[in-house]
């Protein structure tokens, strides 16, 4: 499982063998996309918003109120409208919370689970993964399914990591954890198997794409010279694009949201929209990305995650 690179040197100079191992340790494998979705569905949808809320400023060390406060918005006028939205028509959708934002909004957690979407790990407090050693990476995780599973009644059975950083201990940690699916990687447009070191690991990739995320048009950071701002109508568009092309190729459209983000009185539109649009296709299956990940793998015989070497703790 380990990923051995020499030291001090430039990767321009690394061996075939070095670069080649680098590439095939998490691997996307055989595709998961299904030759028919569930009830005879056309195509699929599967919405996610990641309530990052304040750990975003949190990890950087939590020095900035006013961010903070941006993260409180999330859970305070965001996560409402999301929520109003989706129960309007009827959708499930994922939601990926970091452990610390579900402490600090508890009631947000124990209400998504209630109204019958899915709640999924997000990292502990949105740290990265890629600065982190497997030990600390590993009890972060267990932390955090554990602090989901208690504020739920249910154990989450799906990850994606804080800002989709997967490092060389993730795949790992997630089949130690019994895990069904992640969703952090970008090889595909659907659903397929990760290859450990070339080989199979029963664990589901649902894959996102910036593409598809919100925060890349709309995100901003006053003390940096790029200010990237797109109007909501040009992001919509891109949105509809991505899910026109989906629904020809009787594919999957995921989309990847924030509550900070999406939440805005502004934007929210863009939500109701995307779903209008779906549903007018007529022939659509709306579910959490652990439905999608469950009725992949089952259409696909893949079984249960097959386990590593090491066991997970109780």
């Amino acid at each position: 499982m380990n990923v051995t690179l020499p030291p001090d040197t430039k990767p321009w100079t690394w061996s075939e063998e070095t670069w080649r191992q680098v590439v095939n340790h998490v691997r996307a494998g055989r595709s998961l996309k299904p030759g028919v979705w569930k009830n005879g569905a056309k195509f699929a949808v599967a919405l996610s918003f990641d309530s990052d809320h304040e750990t975003n400023e949190l990890r950087e060390g939590g020095r900035s109120y006013s961010k903070l406060s941006q993260g409180q918005y999330g859970n305070r006028s965001g996560i409402p409208r999301i929520l109003a939205t989706l129960a309007r028509h009827a959708v499930p959708a994922s939601f990926f919370m970091p452990a610390v934002a579900a402490l600090l909004h508890d009631p947000e957690a124990r209400s998504v689970a209630d109204a019958g979407h899915e709640v999924a790990i997000h990292s502990w407090i949105h740290e990265l993964n890629s600065v982190l050693d497997y030990d600390t990476e590993r009890d972060l995780a267990l932390r955090a399914r554990d602090t989901l599973t208690k504020l739920t009644g249910r154990e989450p059975k799906g990850m994606r990591t804080a800002s989709w950083d997967f490092s060389p201990w993730t795949l790992k940690i997630v089949r130690e954890m019994g895990l069904l699916y992640d969703s952090s990687l970008m090889a595909d447009d659907e659903p397929y198997e990760l290859l450990d070191e070339g080989q199979p690991s029963g664990i589901v990739e649902l894959p996102v794409e910036w593409i598809r995320d919100d925060a890349v048009y709309f995100g901003m950071d006053r003390f940096k010279g790029l200010r990237p701002h797109s109007g909501p109508p040009m992001v919509l568009d891109l949105f509809l694009r991505e899910l026109d092309v989906a629904a020809e190729e009787g594919g999957l459209f995921q989309l990847t949201m924030h509550p900070h983000i999406i939440g805005h009185r502004s934007r929210i539109f863009i939500l109701d929209e995307v779903i209008r649009a779906a549903k007018a296709k007529g022939s659509v299956w709306f579910a959490t990305h652990e439905e999608i990940c469950r009725y992949c793998a089952d259409e696909a015989g893949l079984g249960a995650p097959i386990p590593s070497a090491t066991n997970s703790r109780s």
